[in-house]
């Protein structure tokens, strides 16, 4: 295992992802020399740079000369020119995951938030909760978190809260105090061979809790149940009266917001009402409830928080209206689960018609789960899909969004499904038809969000 304390200059590779670009974070409040290297300027970038970090905008291997440690994030590929040139020189290389694991061990009450859907969502409101209630935590999220400005915060507390992301088993390199899991599914079919090999990394991850700590599983997923029906004391959640947390008594307003009442081993300890939309952040909220909870925080002041909590960036992000009323959302689903969350929790809104405006994420994932995606759009009156995002990937696989938009037309010819490759083309698509009170979303976790940003542009209300 590496020892951070032997090294003082350190080169982080792809350091202006989300993940990363915390890490490096840490490392400079640390007193660590970080430089790094990505392929284009960002908000991240620019932050990283002013906190004192030097930033290379292209990969090549006179990046990593002057470094004694190399960090690298789960996108980067071993041919990778720097990769290869630390190996040439001999300088120690560890994943995001590692060192994020690293940094952990120094919290005794660390959190690690898993699960194929809603990591960000839940992450953010159990780090929200604890800051507000003045406990200090240090802070790595997926997304942007306005209470904190930004996707990381580096706190005095002895809390650490992370998202645990499976992809390539990166969580194994973690060993936290409480591990929550909020669900699993088939994902990331790039690496996992099938559902069974993600169920089988999610079972290793169970087992590397710290002494005294504790697992915290949404009981009605049968992956979950498999992994925690051995774990003595294992926590539950979910809608059967037997979970350690329940929730009864449902309602959602005019504004498609939820409330709900919990209730912890038999005993009521509340009624949640949310600010975010959909049922599946009933459970995201539950699960945060489940983990504070444990760590101490009172119930009142968990609902407390909650009740004030709006969302992360690209989760369901209300970012504007357009002309005659027409509102638009941006979200970052990008799976058929997420698709089919997004798009019921839109049906809890006041709205006249559902634009979704989907841009598919990888090929593999794409290849992988194309006949689930044809099945996902159901809650949409319109539906435009523009071209797949390659992300770290090469078009070698046969498959397109124009593909998936047939065989969807096929399949439900109840939504109007068109496939459109300029952003721009989009946008005025929506802007000639879309009608008063129409709901515009736009879905996807590569910059799909930009069509948002046109429409607003060109429709202002």
């Amino acid at each position: 295992m590496i020892d951070l304390s032997k090294y003082r200059k350190i080169h982080c590779i792809g350091i202006g992802g989300i993940g990363l670009s915390a890490i490096a974070e840490i490392l400079l409040s640390r007193g660590y020399n970080v430089s790094g290297s990505d392929m284009k300027e960002s908000e991240i970038t620019d932050r990283l740079r002013q906190t004192g970090a030097v930033i290379y905008l292209e990969h090549v291997a006179e990046n990593v000369e002057n470094a004694d440690l190399v960090v690298y994030s789960a996108a980067i590929a071993e041919d990778n020119p720097e990769m290869v040139r630390a190996k040439q020189l001999g300088i120690p290389t560890a994943s995001r995951a590692e060192i994020l694991g690293l940094l952990m061990d120094e919290y005794p009450n660390s959190i690690a938030i898993s699960g194929t859907h809603g990591k960000t969502t839940t992450t953010s409101m159990v780090s929200v909760v604890l800051e507000k209630n003045k406990l200090e935590p240090t802070i790595l999220v997926g997304g942007y978190l306005s209470e904190i400005d930004g996707n990381y915060k580096v706190g005095k507390g002895s809390f650490f809260v992370t998202e645990a992301c499976e992809y390539r088993d990166s969580f194994l390199s973690l060993r936290p105090y409480i591990e929550v899991i909020l669900n699993i599914d088939s994902d990331h079919l790039d690496y996992f061979k099938d559902i069974e090999h993600i169920v089988k990394s999610f079972d290793r991850f169970s087992k590397n809790i710290k002494s005294g700590g504790n697992i915290i599983a949404y009981d009605a997923n049968p992956f979950i149940n498999r992994i925690i029906k051995d774990i003595e004391g294992a926590i539950t959640y979910g809608y059967n009266p037997s979970c350690t947390y329940a929730i009864s008594d449902v309602k959602f307003d005019i504004n498609g917001m939820p409330s709900f009442n919990i209730s912890y081993r038999g005993e009521p300890q509340g009624t949640m009402e949310l600010s975010v939309p959909g049922e599946h952040n009933i459970l995201n909220a539950t699960a945060a409830f489940a983990c504070c909870h444990q760590l101490g925080v009172s119930s009142e002041n968990i609902i407390r928080v909650l009740k004030l909590y709006t969302g992360t960036k690209r989760r369901f992000d209300i970012i504007g209206k357009a002309k005659e009323n027409i509102t638009i959302i941006d979200d970052y689903a990008h799976h058929p689960t997420e698709i089919k969350a997004t798009l019921s929790a839109a049906q809890n809104l006041k709205h006249n018609r559902i634009w979704c405006l989907f841009q598919p994420h990888t090929y593999t994932r794409t290849l992988a789960l194309f006949d689930d995606f044809i099945d996902s759009f159901k809650g949409a009156d319109k539906l435009i899909l523009t071209d797949i995002y390659a992300a770290r990937e090469k078009d070698i696989y046969n498959i397109s969004s124009d593909k998936l938009s047939e065989r969807i037309k096929i399949a439900h010819p109840e939504i109007e499904a068109v496939y459109i490759k300029d952003f721009d083309e989009i946008a005025t698509k929506v802007l000639e038809e879309a009608e008063s009170d129409d709901l515009v979303i736009t879905m996807g976790a590569g910059d799909i969000y930009k069509v948002g940003q046109i429409i607003l542009e060109k429709g202002q209300a």
